[in-house]
């Protein structure tokens, strides 16, 4: 198949995606198109709002339209590592005899909904780093692989919610995007009541297969990236690293922590999704900066006086996407 194939072939794969979830998904374009990016780029998506905006509804329509497994996980505060993992368990063989077998948890799965993941512990929560990273699972004593593709794609009230737990940073750090989902607008809100409360049916099909999605990652981790266009990810990425030779202005005052090296492989792979869904197969400033909010809010760490002013980090990677020229001969001058 020619380039110009696949590209077109990604588009349409993508297209029918959006037009499937937009059968019950109604607004929040951004929100699909970035959670379809993540997808995509072999990624997992945090999705952040307050109760009663779709986010879970969003996650299951995504598995409808995906011919995926699919496991959903209510995280509460008594959840425990095992109730995510598995474990071990005593069964009786038909000769009577008895042995432990190992009885899989809900992360096994090619799609996995961690519902309200910050209400469980800590504890609870970090059952899930070596699966999001690794891919694989570490329990009754034995390393188990996890089948691909595999996502996680975890829904979050905000923090200031009564009975929430902030999550580790390494946890956070794991997410490819986090995306926040605010509320709809008035016409949105109207045909939201329409859908809902009338006898409305709606049918959805399946768009893509795992073999598909993998496909897809593929021709994705393809698209070449200019060197002067990689160079600029770079220093956007280092540009987030407070008290540092390439730290910007807004970054010393407000951040005590900056991006790690997976904001900038995020920065990167999320362009490269978009190129595609432009029909490019290169990578352009444009596509980089398109992505580096959902790529970055949730890898930087506000300093005091941030929180005292209100400062949030999506208005500490505005100023910095500004401040970062985008030909490194400036930089230099």
């Amino acid at each position: 198949m020619s380039t110009e194939a696949q590209i077109e072939s990604f588009r349409k794969n993508f297209s029918n995606l959006r037009n499937e979830i937009g059968k019950v998904i109604v607004g929040h374009p951004e929100i699909v198109d970035g959670t379809l990016t993540a997808i995509l780029a072999g990624g997992h998506v945090l999705l952040e709002g307050v109760p009663g905006l779709g986010k879970t509804l969003l996650v299951r329509t995504l598995s409808e339209v995906l011919d995926l497994s699919f496991n959903r996980i209510q995280f509460t505060p008594d959840l425990m590592p095992a109730d995510i993992l598995g474990t071990n368990i005593v069964m009786e063989t038909p000769d009577g005899r008895r042995e432990f077998q190992f009885q899989h948890g809900p992360i096994f799965a090619h799609l996995v909904l961690a519902d309200e993941i910050n209400r469980a512990t800590p504890k609870t929560q970090s059952a899930l780093l070596e699966a999001m990273q690794e891919k694989q699972v570490t329990a009754g004593g034995e390393i188990r692989k996890l089948a691909g593709p595999f996502f996680v794609l975890a829904t979050q009230n905000p923090i200031d919610q009564e009975g929430t737990y902030p999550l580790p940073e390494a946890q956070l750090d794991r997410f490819f995007f986090k995306l926040l989902v605010g509320y709809p607008s008035s016409s949105d809100l109207t045909e939201i009541l329409t859908r809902t409360t009338e006898n409305t049916k709606v049918q959805i099909s399946k768009v893509l297969d795992g073999a598909g999605v993998i496909e897809l990652q593929h021709l994705v981790r393809q698209v070449p990236v200019a060197s002067h266009v990689k160079d600029y990810a770079v220093r956007l990425v280092l540009a987030t690293h407070p008290k540092s030779e390439t730290a910007a202005a807004v970054t010393n005052q407000y951040l005590r922590f900056g991006s790690s090296p997976r904001g900038g492989q995020c920065l990167v792979l999320g362009g490269k999704v978009r190129a595609l869904t432009q029909g490019r197969f290169n990578v352009s400033f444009e596509d980089i900066q398109a992505v580096a909010m959902a790529a970055l809010r949730h890898r930087l760490i506000l300093n005091f006086e941030a929180e005292a002013e209100g400062i949030t980090t999506d208005h500490i990677i505005a100023q910095i996407l500004k401040d970062v020229p985008k030909d490194a001969a400036a930089v230099a001058a």
